[in-house]
C-alpha cells in the first residue's frame, strides 16, 4: 500500500493504471483529490486557476503514470507533479500580472484546513487565526511554509523546487514564522497592514 500523507493507493490498482484500466484511474483520482486539491489551494489561493492547475496535475499523472517505477511513495510521486505545476505558475509572469485582483478576488479566500466544527472551539478559534496570518504572506513565501512545515519538504528540496538555494528557503521561512508570530500576538481587534493592503 502506497501511503503518502492521506494519499493510500494499493499496488496493485497503480499496476492496473499503468495498464490503461479505467477503473484503476478512477480510484487513483478519488484517493488523490481531496489530498492533492488541498495541496494546490495551499500554494495557489485562486480558486479558477487552482482548478486548472489540479486538472493538469491528473492529466499528467495519468499520461506519466507509466513513468512510477515503485520506488518512494505513488503518493509522493503525484504530489511531487502538483508542486511542479503550482512553482511554475507562481514564477510566471502570468501570475505576477494577476497579482493586483487579489485583493478584490473572492475566490482568494483561504481554504480551511481544519472542520472547525469538529474542534473544541478554543482550537478552532486557533486553527482559524493560523489561517488567516497564512493568507497575509506573499504567495511564494506562503509556498515555503507549507511546503516544509506542512508537507515535510527539507530546505534543500525547497530550494531545488524553486530554483534557489537551501538559504533562500531557510530565510523565507524565519521571515514568515516571524511575520505569523507577530500577527498573532496582536491584541484582538487590532489591526495590522499586510502585504495586499493599499495602505501600506
Amino acid at each position: 500500500m502506497s501511503h503518502f500523507q492521506g494519499i493510500e493507493v494499493a499496488a496493485e490498482v497503480v499496476r492496473a493504471a499503468q495498464a490503461g484500466e479505467s477503473r484503476a484511474h478512477e480510484a487513483i483520482y478519488r484517493a488523490c483529490r481531496r489530498p492533492i486539491y488541498t495541496l494546490i489551494r495551499r500554494l495557489v489561493v485562486r480558486a479558477a486557476i487552482a482548478d486548472e492547475l489540479f486538472q493538469e496535475t491528473f492529466i499528467e499523472v495519468l499520461r506519466n503514470i507509466g513513468a512510477y517505477t515503485g520506488e518512494g511513495a505513488f503518493g509522493g510521486w503525484v504530489r511531487s507533479i502538483a508542486v511542479s505545476k503550482c512553482l511554475m505558475y507562481l514564477r510566471s509572469p502570468w501570475h505576477r500580472s494577476l497579482l493586483y485582483l487579489d485583493n478584490d478576488d473572492e475566490s482568494t479566500a483561504p481554504v480551511v484546513l481544519l472542520d472547525g466544527a469538529s474542534l473544541p472551539e478554543a482550537q478552532a478559534s486557533a486553527s482559524a487565526d493560523v489561517e488567516r496570518a497564512l493568507a497575509t504572506l506573499p504567495a511564494l513565501t506562503r509556498s515555503v511554509v507549507w511546503l516544509h512545515d506542512v508537507e515535510g519538504y527539507t530546505h534543500a528540496e525547497i530550494g531545488r523546487l524553486l530554483g534557489r538555494t537551501a538559504s533562500f528557503s531557510k530565510s523565507q521561512l524565519a521571515r514568515a514564522h516571524a511575520r505569523m508570530r507577530e500577527l498573532l500576538e496582536q491584541p484582538a481587534g487590532s489591526t495590522s497592514c499586510t502585504h495586499a493592503s493599499s495602505t501600506c
